[in-house]
């Protein structure tokens, strides 16, 4: 099996490189140049997919990304009709905060003969949904209820459970278009007792939001639905988290 992602964002997290993933949505076409920037930008990892698909077609999407860079791509599947065997590898999503056994491993046992014998990395994620202020597709997809904004200790221990399961991240998330990011409080409180690494995402709409994810202990940060409205908004949270790692090799 395939594992040069996961070695790269392990291989990251041991140096205390923060890295960022840029979410790219099949159904939205990408704004003109931003993934020919997303090198230059330091974008560490393209993930696609979405909560629905409707329009879009997943491997199209796919080939265009890889035609126009060299960063990784990954699957993020909304359901177990988002796979493809043209992606780098795939977050093989359980949905650890909710308690429908569907997402925690119904679609996964269908979707396994597909995932075998296409060849992608996979890499058993945690996904862990945070209440953001409004329900997104996400939670109403998925049938799940998320965990209270404040709620620091019911996620640090889901997340705990998940590392104890044998996932290899856990994805805190709160949700495309959220109107709160997950707090700086939860991200530390998890990251503090987990060892595998931390992604983080949904409702980051600026760099100064970037840093602060960075700062409270994510290892990645996903910003998808903000670069759609601002394109430039991907080379400022690039220079952010790059700065970032300057500050980590100086300590």
């Amino acid at each position: 099996m395939k594992t040069a992602i996961y070695k790269s964002i392990l291989k990251k997290q041991e140096q205390g490189r923060k890295q960022f993933a840029v979410l790219i949505d099949p159904d939205k076409p990408s704004q003109p140049g931003l993934l020919e920037k997303a090198e230059e930008a330091g974008v560490d990892l393209f993930l696609v997919g979405g909560s629905i698909i409707t329009n879009g077609s997943l491997d199209a999407c796919i080939a265009s990304i890889k035609k126009r860079t060299s960063v990784p791509v990954a699957l993020f599947p909304g359901n177990g009709l988002q796979l493809s065997s043209k992606a780098d590898g795939l977050l093989f999503l359980s949905v650890i905060s909710g308690r429908n056994p569907e997402m925690l491993i119904g679609k996964h046992v269908v979707a396994a003969p597909f995932v075998k014998k296409s060849g992608l990395e996979v890499i058993p994620t945690g996904y862990v949904l945070i209440e953001s202020g409004k329900q997104t597709a996400v939670s109403y997809m998925s049938n799940t209820v998320p965990i209270p904004h404040d709620k620091d200790d019911i996620a640090m221990c889901t997340a705990m459970a998940g590392e104890m399961l044998g996932l290899r991240l856990i994805y805190l998330e709160a949700g495309s278009g959220a109107i709160n990011p997950v707090s700086a409080s939860m991200i530390r409180k998890v990251s503090e007792n987990i060892s595998v690494p931390l992604i983080v995402g949904g409702g980051i709409r600026s760099a100064a939001q970037a840093e602060e994810t960075c700062m409270a202990g994510a290892d990645i940060v996903v910003v998808g639905n903000a670069l759609e409205k601002d394109p430039g908004l991907m080379k400022k949270i690039g220079a952010v988290i790059t700065r970032f790692k300057k500050k980590q090799k100086q300590a």
